[in-house]
């Protein structure tokens, strides 16, 4: 990610305005594990495979054409001052075609570089300034992402290019801005990531991993040209760093490569990583008014109704009660759900692609692994570990055995679950909104 074009700086205004291992305490989850303040009609979506980056979004033919190429997934540069090319082809249109193909969107924000890196012409933070430009970017980023389709629950990532990591002031700088792009996200209902060299910037971020000085990053995605597309044994950080879901590497840059009869100048990179994540609309096909409840489920309360044709934005499918062939529902991007089976997706009895599952990632706090149990209590048996500051992609919440101040617990996957009193929900007491119980 190294090609640039100066854009007008933006002003600060819009910024400024389970158990676990016995003999743990409560943590207060403030830093380094922020909560994220999900509205209710939003997503996160993860994706594991291949993917690039190109300097401008490529046409929706050129997007086509690669469906025969081993990538699934693009990186596109939704904003920043100092954002690589123009960007004509980055439209909600766009957006909304090239997902419909299959496609998962890497949402990259290009902002304000270190003051001791990048090129001389780029715009650099302003290091008394650090945590206002921070949250600042975090507001212009997640406006940009949302203008070109992308909904909350998103993971946005921050290009960092290279700078002097022996320049501690330098170094402060970096890592508080981040930090504020983090915690802003955060309440904005995002999910952060960062992108940095491995060498040039990646290890700072790992040295503060666990410092109460800094928010973490949900995500992070290294840049080493070294042709190994494995997203573990990274040099300097430990595998147990970033854990679940949580990695991205690029590992290949500046490559020319041809499928369908397209030539690209690409970034190749391998994810295991929270991405974008964009609404898919189908059509209501019941014959009569179609009730949207607030749950998955016809035990839920009726909260608004579609008539036969009308067209919805489905954010993502979870399980529920039976309707007809189907458990699958429909969660809207208002945040109500409708049966899966009067709507025009593909399947009629199970998921159906691309539509991703309703999952809401939250950092586990702990400094230690946090147990998985094979159901919602200390009693179940032991089935996996997250470490600290992996994200736990809860799917539901459940009440179980009491843990601290709470006896919520949270279905991370099949026989996955943890205590919610060790994962930053927003609650520590009941349940988190927009998580359905299970």
């Amino acid at each position: 990610m190294m090609r640039f074009r100066l854009l007008p700086r933006w002003g600060l205004a819009a910024g400024v305005a389970g158990c676990l291992v016995a003999g743990l305490a409560t943590p207060a989850l403030a830093k380094p594990a922020t909560s994220v303040s999900y509205p209710p009609g939003a997503s996160a979506t993860r994706y594991a495979g291949l993917a690039f980056e190109t300097c401008s979004a490529p046409s929706l033919a050129s997007m086509q054409a690669w469906s025969a190429s081993p990538y699934r997934a693009i990186g596109v540069y939704v904003g920043g001052v100092n954002r690589t090319c123009a960007q004509p082809e980055l439209t909600p249109a766009w957006v909304a075609a090239v997902a419909g193909l299959g496609w998962r969107l890497l949402p990259i924000y290009k902002g304000l570089q270190a003051p001791c890196g990048g090129k001389p012409t780029d715009q650099k933070i302003i290091p008394a300034e650090a945590a206002a430009e921070g949250t600042a970017a975090a507001d212009d980023a997640s406006a940009s992402a949302s203008a070109v389709g992308l909904i909350q629950g998103s993971a946005i990532y921050y290009d960092v290019e290279p700078y002097s990591t022996t320049d501690t002031a330098c170094r402060a700088a970096v890592l508080t801005f981040l930090s504020a792009w983090t915690t802003r996200l955060h309440r904005l209902g995002y999910a952060s990531g960062v992108y940095e060299n491995l060498t040039f910037g990646a290890l700072d971020l790992t040295s503060s991993y666990f410092s109460s000085s800094y928010a973490r990053p949900d995500a992070l995605w290294i840049a080493r040209w070294d042709g190994n597309q494995s997203l573990a044994g990274w040099p300097g950080i430990p595998d147990t760093r970033w854990a679940a879901h949580q990695r991205a590497k690029q590992y290949r840059g500046d490559v020319q490569e041809t499928y369908g009869g397209v030539t690209m100048t690409i970034d190749d990179d391998n994810l295991d990583a929270p991405v974008g994540t964009t609404a898919y609309r189908y059509a209501v096909t019941s014959t009569g008014p179609l009730n949207a409840r607030s749950g998955p489920g016809t035990s839920y309360p009726v909260v608004k109704t579609y008539q036969p044709g009308a067209t919805v934005a489905v954010a993502c499918q979870a399980p529920g009660s039976a309707v007809a062939s189907t458990k699958v529902w429909d969660k809207l991007t208002d945040g109500s759900y409708v049966t899966d089976y009067y709507i025009s997706t593909p399947s009629k009895t199970g998921y159906s692609t691309p539509i991703t599952r309703c999952r809401y990632p939250y950092q586990v706090s702990p400094a230690t692994t946090l147990s998985e149990r094979a159901g919602p209590g200390r009693s179940y048996p032991v089935t996996g570990g997250l470490p600290s500051g992996a994200l736990a992609w809860v799917v539901c919440q459940q009440t179980g055995s009491r843990v601290a101040n709470t006896r919520v617990w949270d279905k991370i996957s099949y026989r996955h679950w943890v205590s919610d009193n060790y994962v930053a929900t927003p609650s520590k007491t009941g349940f988190s909104k927009p998580a359905p119980r299970c």
